[in-house]
């Protein structure tokens, strides 16, 4: 079980920490230093090759939060309810991730392609508010799967 929750733990940092520094650092950077025409292409590249990292994370949270789930706590039945809540916010995540991946993230592709920075600018936008959505649900599900069983009800 060692293995299968440091895997679960190592993906859901990869997404979740990637998420923290574009939020608040890259973001800001980016939109202090870059005119738009730069900060659009920018976006494309970075948000192509985090996406790639997400859609890994994704893979290794199913994989091993099912076969930890079912080889140890016998289903959802034997399972507390801080894993209950994790579970629950990461679907929610996961279904906000595809959102974004197949609307406005193929539309800022697409702008992108066109030159057209005025819409890549919307798509960053939209981008950007479900990133910050995701995010905190990534840091409550941080919280509740960590510690939710010792902090919240001893």
């Amino acid at each position: 079980m060692g293995y299968l929750i440091a895997l679960h733990t190592l993906a859901a940092v990869i997404w979740v920490g990637g998420m923290f520094f574009a939020y608040m650092a890259l973001r800001p950077a980016a939109a202090s230093v870059l005119e738009p025409a730069q900060r659009a292409p920018l976006w494309c590249q970075t948000l192509t090759r985090f996406f790639a990292w997400v859609w890994a994370a994704i893979a290794v949270l199913l994989v091993t939060g099912l076969t930890t789930l079912f080889l140890y706590f016998n289903g959802m039945a034997g399972a507390g309810w801080h894993i209950h809540v994790m579970i629950a916010l990461g679907v929610v995540m996961m279904l906000l991730f595809l959102h974004v991946w197949f609307a406005p993230f193929r539309r800022l592709k697409q702008a992108v392609a066109a030159n057209d920075i005025p819409e890549a600018g919307r798509r960053i936008g939209q981008i950007r508010r479900f990133v910050g959505i995701n995010l905190i649900l990534g840091l409550i599900v941080i919280v509740v799967a960590s510690g939710g069983r010792y902090v919240f009800f001893g």
